[in-house]
């Protein structure tokens, strides 16, 4: 499988970044961001483009793939609603089209958020869901939606947002315990970035996937 990975530099795109170059089941990783990794690796080819809701400068690379994971995003914290839609909406759907011109054969994963509404009063969650509303509609072999909650950073992995990384600190002896507890509204980098190939190369229950559906989907990949 051949995947593209938009987002790579954040704590969620770190994740899945990790797990893809694990996968011996993944040949090659295009990763797409505003700002490099620092990593090398014989499976990962790094572009560095700044707007994303327009890939034509770089659409001669943009063929052959098999999956998008879409890790791409923003704390809307002190954003206004059109700085926010821009780079919500506007990038995932911009680069959706030409992915769904160029592969029509395949699989959009993207990430967006637990409650995601668009019909929601706050203004985060109504823009991801419009956002979703739109990717579902595209013409992808699948794309799903998958609406994590907390989740725990593994192996080095850190948020680039300094107060979520203070937060993540003061919970990290909690975490075991919202695991066990409170799957329901508690993942891991590990297991998100693992449920999205699985997702990816067999397909998935659900189109959009709460924390508790993603981490069945692993746990119903390790039982098989």
């Amino acid at each position: 499988m051949n995947a593209i990975l938009f987002g790579a530099s954040g704590m969620v795109g770190q994740g899945v970044l990790r797990e893809c170059l694990l996968d011996p089941g993944i040949e090659k990783i295009l990763s797409i961001g505003r700002s490099a990794t620092g990593q090398t690796n014989p499976k990962l080819t790094e572009v560095l483009h700044r707007d994303i809701a327009d890939l034509t400068p770089i659409r001669d690379r943009l063929s052959g793939y098999d999956a998008c994971f879409f890790c791409l995003g923003v704390s809307s914290v002190g954003m206004k609603e059109a700085d926010y839609r821009h780079v919500t909406y506007d990038y995932a759907v911009g680069a959706a089209r030409t992915l769904a011109e160029l592969n029509p054969g395949m699989t959009f994963c993207f990430i967006s958020g637990a409650g995601t509404d668009s019909a929601g009063r706050q203004m985060w969650a109504r823009v991801k869901g419009e956002t979703e509303n739109a990717l579902l509609q595209m013409p992808f072999k699948a794309a799903y939606m998958f609406r994590p909650g907390f989740i725990q950073p593994l192996h080095g992995i850190q948020s680039k947002t300094a107060l979520y990384r203070i937060l993540y600190k003061i919970l990290a002896p909690l975490n075991p315990l919202l695991l066990k507890y409170l799957p329901k509204y508690a993942t891991t980098s590990e297991i998100l970035g693992r449920a999205m190939i699985k997702a990816a190369r067999q397909g998935a229950p659900k189109r959009v996937l709460e924390s508790a559906d993603i981490n069945a989907l692993l746990a119903h990949r390790r039982s098989t």
